[in-house]
This record gives structure tokens, C-alpha cells and sequence, in this order.
């Protein structure tokens, strides 16, 4: 099949665009935060430009990630997740979505990750943009590595190059316990997509910033002799879940490039469906330097490979009016 680069033709590749950001919201959406934001703008995205951004929908998606990576960070024990979620966006702009996250493996199954969004969106034949707010409830036993977080205000700027598309990302992201991370982050994309515009290619790559006061909260809850809940498995300390150990990141007020990421979103559009699948190999920076009261440990980071795969159908539930 040939293959053409656009990005504001393809049916879909604003659905590309706000996977991406979604949780990868769904974040990386695959997502976990940001990567969850974008992974959300691009559904949004592509159902706009398959309706020809003239109706308000509501938009439905399953899908499955392979493990939690947020920041390029994640837990010693893999944490799979289905997550079905649905949302209603408007014809202003405005949107409101909700997902649920459940645990799957061979030790735990449960509800390990509720979260719930409201932002507004708006885009030109060159620029795009958005901005959100979100809530995260995580149940008390999740070893999530972001799961010290209470909610997000997060926003990105999106400018149409032709040769490639680029977006600038903001965020703040509020921690039980702890002080409050700032995360800016870059992302470069380019699409192709065949004749019929029925399958599209992504690859992009991505680099995140900011603090690490949510890894202070998550070593101090979860890693290092305080693993929640009945402890399964143990993390880099071994300790037992009875054992209180106070731990501090050196590096957790400092503003570091945190990760980088390469990514390549496969999509298929069918109708009212779209079938995605992102494969991301993440390489994070900034090793923390982790201080408890009997030792001084220098984390060995280690590049991760995660993927999500999801369907997604949207239905109209009113005509723009003219």
C-alpha cells in the first residue's frame, strides 16, 4: 500500500495525538500521565476530524498496558492494567471523561486506579492546544509508582510544521504527602497513513522534565520497606511491610530531564472503530540518589519497553448548530 505524511487529513490522527497524551494519562498512555493527557487529546482529535468537527460525541475505549511506567519510572513488580474509560466531547471545546484501572496478573486482581478529567481543547489548521484538569484515586494498596497522586492540572501547544508536528507540554501534578512536581516535556511526531487513509503510522519521540517529589512519596510508601497493603513481593530494600523507613530523594526539589521516549502508534479506523497499538521503549535520566537512616543508595535506572493496545467507538449525540 503507498503511504502519504499529513496531519491534519487523516481521519485519525488526533485520536493518535490525545492516546498519547491520555494517562499515556494512559500515557505512557499510554498511559500514566501526561502520555495519558495526549493519549485522550488524540481520540478527541481523530473523532473531530471524522465528523468534520461539526458534532458533540461521546466517545468509548477498553484498553490493556502491559505494566505502569510513569516518568520512565516504575515498580519492581509489573503492573498490568485493563482500563476501560468513556468521555463527552463538545462542539466548544469543552470535555469530560472517566477511567477505570484494573490490576490484572497472577498474585492481585482489583480496581487499583480511578481517575476522572474535564478540560477544553481547541484546534486550527496549524495550531492546537488544550488544557485539563484531573483527579486520581488509587486504591490503598497500589504499588503504582504515581501512586501518590492526588490530581493534575496539564496543558500542551501543538504546532503543524508539515515536515513534523511539535508540542510543548506542562503540567502540575499534586502528591499526598509531599511537596507539588512541576513536568514540562517536548514532543516531535510524524504521520503516514495509506491510500484510504484506513491505517496510520506515528513514530514520535518525546523528553520529560521536573522534579521527583512523587518518587520521594513512592519510595517512602511503597519500595523501600513500606510496600502497602499485605507487601507483595519486596522492592530494592527487602524489608517487611511492618517496617517504617523514612526515605529521601536528593533529587526530588531539583528540575532534571527525567525521560525519554520512542514511541510508534499503529492505528486502524473502521467506521465508528479504531484499533490502536503503541509500542514505547523508554530510557529515563536522572538517577535518584535515595537516603534512608541506615543507607545511601544510587538507583540503577534501566531502559523499559511497555505497550498499550485499545478500541475505541464514538457515536454523535448532536449537530453543531449553524
Amino acid at each position: 500500500m503507498g503511504f502519504a505524511m499529513t496531519k491534519w487529513q487523516s481521519p485519525f490522527l488526533s485520536h493518535l495525538n490525545f492516546t498519547i497524551m491520555k494517562t499515556w494519562h494512559i500515557y505512557s498512555f499510554v498511559l500514566f500521565c501526561m502520555p495519558l493527557f495526549l493519549m485522550a487529546q488524540n481520540n478527541k482529535k481523530s473523532t473531530e476530524e471524522i465528523s468534520g468537527n461539526s458534532e458533540s460525541y461521546v466517545l468509548t475505549d477498553i484498553s490493556y498496558i502491559n505494566d505502569a511506567v510513569f516518568m520512565g519510572r516504575r515498580d519492581s513488580i509489573v503492573a498490568p492494567y485493563i482500563f476501560p474509560s468513556i468521555g463527552y466531547y463538545d462542539t466548544s471545546g469543552f470535555f469530560v471523561d472517566a477511567s477505570v484501572s484494573y490490576l490484572v496478573g497472577s498474585e492481585e486482581n482489583r480496581v487499583d486506579l480511578f481517575l476522572t478529567s474535564f478540560g477544553y481543547t481547541f484546534g486550527g489548521e496549524k495550531l492546537g492546544g488544550g488544557i485539563s484538569s484531573t483527579a486520581y484515586f488509587f486504591n490503598d494498596d497500589s504499588y503504582n509508582a504515581k501512586s501518590s497522586v492526588l490530581g493534575d492540572i496539564s496543558g500542551f501547544l501543538s504546532y503543524d510544521l508539515k515536515a513534523l508536528e511539535v508540542s510543548l507540554m506542562a503540567s502540575t501534578y499534586f502528591n499526598d504527602g509531599s511537596s507539588t512536581d512541576i513536568f514540562v516535556g517536548l514532543l516531535l511526531d510524524r504521520f503516514f497513513y495509506n491510500n484510504d487513509k484506513s491505517f496510520l503510522i506515528g513514530p514520535s519521540i518525546s523528553v520529560y522534565a521536573g522534579s521527583q517529589y512523587f518518587y520521594q512519596e513512592y519510595y517512602s510508601t511503597s519500595r523501600l520497606g513500606n510496600r502497602k497493603g499485605q507487601g507483595q513481593g519486596q522492592g530494592s530494600g527487602g524489608s517487611s511491610s511492618t517496617v517504617s523507613t523514612t526515605v529521601e530523594i536528593q533529587e526530588a526539589s531539583e528540575f532534571n530531564i527525567l525521560n525519554v521516549e520512542l514511541s510508534l502508534p499503529l492505528q486502524y479506523y473502521h467506521k465508528q472503530f479504531i484499533f490502536s497499538f503503541t509500542p514505547v521503549l523508554a530510557f529515563p535520566q536522572t538517577s535518584a540518589t535515595i537516603t534512608t537512616a541506615d543507607t545511601i543508595i544510587t538507583e540503577d535506572l534501566e531502559s523499559t519497553f511497555y505497550f498499550s493496545a485499545g478500541i475505541s467507538y464514538w457515536f454523535i449525540t448532536k449537530n453543531k448548530l449553524q
